[in-house]
Order: structure tokens, then sequence, then C-alpha cells
């Protein structure tokens, strides 16, 4: 056969040239003679897919393989039947830069040139999931929403990677591929919060407060308000708490204390010892409590200065404000019984 008498490596080379006149349409010198020994090898190398090959699987190509280990992966995976003419494809098609990096998913057989053409372009054969993440998620919110969303998504590296991101990772709608990890998940979001700062930039710098200040209570506003000059008079009114030594005492800290709401809470749970609970310990909570908006980021750099020290939500919906305990306690009586 004309294969027992041809050198491998001569091969290799001469298809490579015949591929490069044929891409090029510069020549057509020996293309009869090429065309020969390239069939020849294309149907000894090329004819079908591997019959176990891998459909329906994922199969990841890792960073900083070179191209003969991609190969000798890519064979022993039963994606390729010849690694020299995968590499011979790669090489006309991407020349010196080679394979992409990444997991391609493949929902169907393709030839070694279907291959090379795929991995050579980043074509990984996945469509980008849309993802919500609403304001003032907590990080164990948006770890439940991924598990839900993307089944092989690890939760628990999330939640290990996050830990002291709460707060900084910012509600929004997201594309992600289905085999997201969740240090990408975590470097997006933080990329995003990053970015949608520098809107309030100046609002921030002349608030004169510690960024991590100004997150804490904004996640804390994001919880006890809805509309925005309601979040900014309550800013003035913890903001005042604060500097008067008076505890804040809000109720939104306890869903991610105890998971209780206003409504569930009892005298004991306003007891619990923990560096969040603001009913115990004077200042703000040790972090964010939630994933706050950029309006209640706005509002915790920007609040207004009022007469009031007391605040509720009532029954109805609506704020209601007091200057004093007094006032607070027949509130209490009008609006929440």
């Amino acid at each position: 056969m004309l294969y027992d008498n041809l050198n491998v490596q001569n091969i290799k080379e001469k298809t490579i040239v015949f591929l490069k006149c044929l891409k090029d349409n510069s020549t057509k010198k020996n293309v009869a003679i090429l065309s020969g020994i390239f069939f020849v090898i294309f149907y000894l190398f090329l004819f079908g897919a591997p019959s176990d090959f891998p459909v329906g699987r994922m199969v990841e190509i890792k960073e900083g393989m070179p191209l003969k280990e991609v190969s000798e992966y890519l064979k022993d995976s039963s994606v390729i039947r010849s690694e020299i003419l995968f590499e011979v494809f790669v090489t006309v098609l991407a020349g010196d830069s080679g394979v992409l990096q990444g997991e391609y998913f493949f929902n169907k057989k393709l030839s070694s040139f279907g291959i090379a053409r795929r991995v050579t372009k980043g074509e990984y054969g996945l469509d980008p999931i849309r993802v919500t993440i609403l304001e003032g998620s907590t990080i164990y919110d948006i770890a439940k929403i991924f598990e839900e969303k993307f089944p092989k998504f690890d939760s628990v590296e999330f939640l290990k990677e996050a830990k002291d991101m709460e707060g900084y990772l910012f509600p929004d709608t997201y594309l992600f591929l289905p085999n997201v990890k969740a240090g990408q998940v975590i470097k997006e979001m933080r990329a995003v919060f990053d970015n949608r700062l520098k809107e309030i930039k100046e609002e921030i710098s002349t608030s004169n407060k510690p960024l991590g200040d100004i997150i804490t209570m904004a996640s804390i506003l994001e919880k006890e308000a809805r509309k925005t000059k309601d979040r900014r008079i309550i800013s003035g009114i913890l903001w005042k708490r604060i500097e008067i030594g008076m505890p804040l005492q809000v109720d939104a800290v306890f869903p991610y204390i105890n998971g209780k709401n206003t409504f569930e809470l009892s005298l004991k749970d306003l007891k619990i010892d923990s560096p969040y609970n603001t009913y115990k310990y004077k200042g703000l909570p040790v972090g964010p409590i939630s994933n706050p908006s950029l309006d209640s980021i706005k509002a915790a750099a920007t609040p207004i200065s009022s007469k009031y020290l007391f605040y509720l939500t009532g029954k109805d919906g609506k704020m209601h404000y007091a200057k004093d305990f007094e006032e607070h306690k027949k509130n209490k009586r009008l609006y929440l019984n």
C-alpha cells in the first residue's frame, strides 16, 4: 500500500503544503499528486468519527496544553481517529496560535477537520444561560440560583470563595455558559460591581465614609425600604443613631441571622449573640447582609437629614416616621395591629 511506503512526518509536511495551496488558491502545481496522497491519508485516518465518539459529553482542553498533547488527549478520548491529520488541520487553520482552551460539548459526531475547526475558533458548542440575580440577594441566594440553573455548578465552592464578597456581587442579569465555574461567577459579578460604582463615584467620595460602611449600610437599606426617598431618609436616621451611640435596632438583619422576618421575631430572637445583631451591638453589623442595588448604595452615601429617629413599615405598605419613641409606639398601634 501507498501508506506503507511513506514516511509519516513527510506525509504531514506535504499535506500541510497541499492544504495551504488550496486555502490560498495561489498555485495549482503538483495538486494532482498531492491530492492523491491527501485522499489516501484521508481514507486511512479520517473515514468517519470513532464509533465511541463522546456524543453528549464535555471534553476539556486545559490551559497550556501543547498541540501534540491535545491531539493525544483527543485520540485517547475517542474524539479523533488520527493525531497527525488533526495536527495538520490545526496548523493550517490556526498556525502558531493553535487550539483554544476550554470545555467543548459535542451533540453529534464530527470529523477531525470539524474538531480542528471548532477548537481553533473556540466554538464550545454551548449556549449561554440567562441568570437574573435580584437586588438584595445574599451569597446563599445566589448559590441556590446557580445550583438550580446549572446542574454541575459547585455551590459549596462558590460559598467558600464568596464568603468575603457579600455586598460586592452586583445584582443584575448575566449570561453564563452551562459549564461556568464558581470563580468565574464571582469575578464577573465583582467586575460589574466595580464598573457600576463608577456611576456614583462623586457621591461616595463626598460622603466621607469608608466604602465598606457604605455597602453595609446599603445592604440594610435594601431590605428596609423600596423607594429611593425612603431609603435616603432611613439612611439619615441610621447614620444619626450611630452618631449619637444609639443601637440601630433594625429587623432586616434577622433573615441573615436566623431566617426570620419582622413579623416572626420574638424577644428571644432580639437577644441572639451574633455580630450582625444590631439590637445587641451598637454600630453597623460586621459586614453586609445582602448584595444591594446601586440605588441603595447611593442612598447610603447621600442620606437625607430629618427630625426623625424612628420608622416602621406599616401593614399598609407605607413608611411611617416618628421623632421620638412615644410617637413611634403610637405608629405601632396604628399601623402594625
